[in-house]
């Protein structure tokens, strides 16, 4: 799905990762959560922090710096989880990406947004719905169903299903 898709106004909420401004469609996001205490899950990728309670379920949590190979980063006061919902083969997931703070919820017109940059075969951009202009700024509009492959999408239900057998084991 290309930026051609983006034919009419859209609400997008923007959130940083270092200097950078990203952003997901509005509809994609459920809430927005002050930075919780996170349990470990061992044997997973560097990136899957572990799970959260989230009134009564277990929510995965993505680091999206490590995700996108960014260095870590110091939790401060405007740390915060974004709970997404992802869809991969007519399943919805229940998400949290840990992000360096969140900005606003903005609205762009499709002539403030542009294709994902094309740098060359090797780099993955499929994730990338656009580039939204405003201002002098960039704003990377991503494609939240796109940014975690099938493997990661099946290892996080997987890792959701086990804290909740556990939990309801205690």
């Amino acid at each position: 799905m290309g930026v051609s898709v983006i034919t009419e106004t859209s609400q997008y909420l923007t959130f940083k990762l270092e200097d950078e401004i990203f952003s997901l469609d509005i509809s994609k996001v459920r809430e927005v959560l002050d930075f919780t205490k996170i349990t470990k899950v061992p044997q997973t990728p560097d990136f899957m922090l572990g799970v959260i309670n989230l009134r009564g379920s277990v929510v995965p949590v993505v680091e999206m710096r490590r995700k996108f190979g960014l260095s870590q980063a110091q939790t401060t006061v405007h740390t915060c989880i974004i709970i997404v919902e992802i869809e991969l083969d007519d399943e919805i997931m229940v998400l949290g990406a840990l992000v360096d703070s969140v900005q606003e919820v903005m609205e762009l017109e499709p002539g403030q947004i542009e294709p994902p940059p094309r740098i060359g075969s090797r780099l993955n951009t499929k994730f990338i719905k656009g580039m939204g202009k405003r201002d002098d700024e960039f704003i990377i509009i991503l494609d939240i169903d796109k940014v975690f492959s099938a493997d990661e999408f099946v290892m996080a239900q997987q890792l959701s299903s086990e804290q909740l057998s556990a939990a309801q084991n205690e």
